[in-house]
């Protein structure tokens, strides 16, 4: 099994920057592709960033593109969420996940574990 405890959110104005810090504990992350989702308020949560285990290949969602970049440190058993360029429609609980697959998964559903969720807020 893998714990995972989010970090770093914040309030934040738009235009700034906050990185997220997902740590695990139990089994080494080396063994999960990891994602990053977001739930705005009063939405369904949605598919951010994904990275494969070895840290390799990165997917983004389209909202994203370009402002947020996602990394790991397997050592570390932590994986980060730069996020540059915030606006105000990027408020939300981010969630870090993990899952056991070798590809990157886009759907909630593939994720065996989740955090407890960290929230952002950008002010316009």
């Amino acid at each position: 099994q893998v714990q995972l405890v989010e970090s770093g959110g914040g309030l934040v104005q738009a235009g700034g920057s906050l990185r997220l810090s997902c740590a695990a504990s139990g089994r080494t992350l080396s063994f999960y592709a990891m994602g990053w989702f977001r739930q705005p308020p009063g939405k369904e949560r949605e598919f951010v960033a994904g990275i494969n285990r070895s840290g390799g290949r990165t997917y983004y969602a389209d909202s994203v593109k370009g402002r947020f970049t996602i990394s790991r440190n397997n050592a570390k058993n932590t994986v980060y969420l730069q996020m540059n360029s915030l606006k105000p429609d990027d408020t939300a609980v981010y969630y870090c996940a993990a899952n056991p697959s070798l590809a990157i998964a886009t759907i909630a559903g593939e994720y065996d574990y989740w955090g407890q969720g960290t929230q952002v807020t950008v002010s316009s």
